[in-house]
């Protein structure tokens, strides 16, 4: 009788166990992301690009000018936001309207997996962005995950305030991606991630259940967690100065 109670015992000391270890490992795997909110993500995008355009060494002017979309993915670890090695999330900005050439939209939640991702500076917090440099590609990453360098091609972009995509590579790419770590802000080859919308995240973030392309087209209101994003945005790149790309 007491050998069947211990037995029983340890048996559900083993199920406590296996149930707090199932509810622990999502949180390890996405790390502290668990529980901070899709506006904190938004204003840590845009304290990002702010950093990553004013800087000398940063986004080239000439190159963010010319593109249709900008992702960031930020990896703030005191903040929550990680990129492990196979998942990251964060925003998507594009410029509206057919051709592309109109104001900057509402921010577009996304999500990434697979390929390189946390993996370019030993484990270290490491930001991502994505310059996305044409419609095809920008159509692409709006009607679901597009995997770089497969459905969409991807090079390692130009650093530099003043720099030009003058290889054949970099011009003809649909994107140009980049990684700063440690304050290291260099061209990154992102071949092999996928990358696509965050359903989930847009929902939460505008209260309702929206998708990319009416982001895009303008029926939500912008958020007031992106007001340094959009600023930035604007001021920085009001226009777009490539013409007829598809």
């Amino acid at each position: 009788m007491i050998q069947n109670q211990v037995h029983t015992r340890i048996a559900r000391l083993v199920a406590l166990c296996s149930a707090a270890l199932c509810i622990a490992m999502p949180a390890s795997a996405y790390g502290a992301d668990k529980g901070e909110t899709e506006q904190a993500r938004v204003k840590a995008a845009g304290e990002v690009l702010t950093e990553l355009i004013n800087s000398p060494s940063g986004i080239p002017m000439s190159v963010l000018n010319k593109s249709e979309c900008v992702i960031i993915l930020p990896s703030v670890k005191k903040a929550g936001f990680i990129v492990g090695g196979s998942y990251g999330r964060g925003i998507m900005n594009c410029r509206t309207g057919e051709h592309f050439d109109g104001p900057w939209s509402a921010p577009i939640m996304m999500q990434s997996s697979g390929g390189s991702f946390g993996l370019q500076a030993g484990g270290q917090a490491t930001d991502f962005v994505v310059l996305v440099m044409n419609d095809k590609g920008a159509r692409a990453l709006m009607h679901g995950k597009a995997k770089l360098g497969a459905d969409a091609s991807i090079a390692a972009g130009p650093v530099g305030r003043d720099a030009e995509a003058s290889t054949n590579a970099t011009m003809s790419a649909e994107m140009l991606s980049y990684s700063r770590a440690q304050g290291v802000f260099a061209g990154v080859s992102l071949s092999g991630t996928s990358l696509g919308p965050d359903g989930g995240a847009n929902d939460n973030l505008y209260g309702k259940k929206v998708s990319a392309e009416q982001i895009f087209s303008g029926s939500v209101t912008t958020p007031e967690s992106a007001k340094e994003l959009m600023s930035t945005l604007q001021e920085k790149s009001p226009s777009n100065a490539s013409k007829g790309k598809s």
